[in-house]
């Protein structure tokens, strides 16, 4: 058995955005493997970056435990780890550093690592996993238990999905690298595979910001891993597009453990999608009723899900907030993402919902290809109409392995990661530029604060009709001027 740190680098402190937001969840995927492992009779430590301070956290949390291993882990159900921001990578660079100094083995695993091992090799891991790993992480781990100071090319000499340092340059093994047979490692199928090592974190510290902040305290949870859909823009490194859905009964059940073990007063679940089926969805609500009764909770989901069953039964099992990837309010610009929804299905879902009392939030995409100043105008409208709740709004991200990246491809220069959430950088030759959309999110922003203010004055909204004016107008004059100077 090894001795075995079990880290993330996501530092909430490197994410000004997120940092003043104050609403941090411990690391799922994270402590999901990190059960694992304590399950298979390691000894498991964990180091949550979350909320340290820095990477010399790291190195005091290194001398303390003395790892033979450290895996870093990234959690796979945050999206800001799919999108890998800067400040993250670098990060994650340092911290494999300090664990080669001091005398750690160092195995990789996450969407940045999948996309990009290369940067993770070089900065001193063995080995980079493809996917979730649990496989290739579980051969790998037998083979350092029968010669911990074997070489890295030869640690991870035929196993399939794994990379390593081949002559200075990262690459995959194959018949070609190794000659041993390559091995097809799957993930292996076990009850305990959403168990999460809660134990192991921090909990009074994520209540102290949450409660101070929010004055109130939310968890985390995944009934489901990945997404069966193909929106154009949207990377699935780790799941592909697969939709692995556990039995409503034990998401239910751990609702239930966490309730009465940390007493929060909500649940964000992190899945891609929740429920998926209605009847999936009655069935937990019936489940929870039977143990006494769950806690709000909040999810994602499709406009096109939420049929008018969808609707109640998530109302029935104590939903109290969807947040629907909506994107635009254009067609077209719907159609182009491959999104399989319409914007009269957007409109349905938010009345569906509001009719059950549940808040709606909308996820708004600007820049997408061929966006132009009449599909901004179109998502507008859909928020004026809808009068969502609340949204969160970004530009177009070209992630690897999307169609949508390889559109863009061409188009890329050197920055290939925003430094944190907050940047809203256009990193391909959108039509409009990062400041116009900058300036639009904020106004959709105010559009949804004034919505939701009863007492907003029409002053108010004939002002904020004004600065969409003068925008708009600004921005047609300028790009008439540049098109007469060309």
């Amino acid at each position: 058995m090894l001795s075995i740190l079990v880290a993330h680098s996501y530092f909430l402190r490197f994410d000004g955005k997120q940092y003043e937001r104050a609403k941090p969840y411990p690391p799922l995927a994270t402590l999901q493997v990190a059960a694992l492992l304590r399950a298979q009779g390691h000894g498991v430590s964990l180091f949550d970056a979350m909320l340290a301070e820095g990477v010399h956290d790291f190195e005091a949390r290194l001398r303390q435990c003395s790892p033979q291993l450290v895996l870093l882990y990234e959690d796979n159900y945050n999206y800001l780890s799919k999108m890998c921001l800067g400040a993250m990578r670098r990060a994650a660079a340092e911290m494999i550093a300090r664990a080669r100094q001091a005398g750690s083995r160092v195995i990789v695993a996450g969407s940045d690592v999948s996309d990009a091992p290369g940067p993770y090799l070089q900065a001193g891991a063995d080995a980079a996993l493809q996917g979730e790993g649990h496989g290739a992480l579980q051969a790998l781990i037998e083979r350092l238990e029968q010669d911990p100071d074997q070489e890295a090319a030869d640690l991870v000499a035929g196993l399939e999905g794994v990379h390593a340092l081949f002559e200075g340059r990262p690459r995959e093994p194959g018949p070609g690298l190794a000659s041993a047979k390559v091995v097809a490692l799957h993930p292996p199928r076990r009850q305990d595979e959403m168990a999460v090592a809660w134990d192991l974190v921090d909990i009074e510290s994520y209540r102290a910001i949450w409660s101070s902040a929010h004055a109130r305290f939310s968890l985390n949870m995944a009934a489901s891993k990945g997404c069966s859909f193909r929106c154009a823009w949207c990377a699935k490194p780790i799941w592909g597009n697969r939709y692995q859905q556990r039995e409503p009964q034990a998401v239910a059940a751990e609702m239930l453990e966490l309730k009465r073990r940390f007493a929060p007063d909500h649940i964000w679940f992190a899945d891609d999608i929740f429920g998926f089926r209605a009847d999936w969805v009655l069935d937990f609500a019936a489940a929870l009723q039977d143990g006494g009764g769950g806690l709000p909770f909040t999810i994602q989901s499709r406009a096109d899900l939420i049929t008018p069953a969808m609707a109640e039964a998530l109302a029935r099992a104590g939903c109290s907030e969807v947040w629907i990837g909506a994107e635009s309010g254009s067609q077209q610009v719907l159609d182009r993402m491959n999104k399989g929804t319409t914007v009269e299905q957007i409109l349905e879902a938010r009345r569906r919902l509001g009719e059950q009392g549940i808040r709606v939030a909308f996820f708004i995409q600007l820049g997408y290809l061929g966006e132009q100043l009449e599909d901004l105008l179109a998502t507008r409208r859909l928020v004026v109409e809808a009068q969502p709740d609340d949204i969160g709004v970004s530009v177009s991200y070209p992630l690897p392995g999307t169609r949508f990246h390889e559109q863009v491809r061409r188009q890329l220069g050197p920055k290939t990661h925003w430094e944190d959430s907050g940047e809203l950088a256009m990193m391909f030759h959108g039509r409009y530029s990062t400041e116009f959309y900058r300036e639009v999110r904020d106004l959709l922003h105010e559009q949804v604060g004034l919505d939701g203010a009863q007492a907003a004055s029409s002053e108010a909204r004939q002002a904020l009709g004004r600065r969409w004016s003068s925008l708009l107008a600004a921005e047609t004059e300028h790009r008439n001027l540049a098109g007469s100077l060309a």
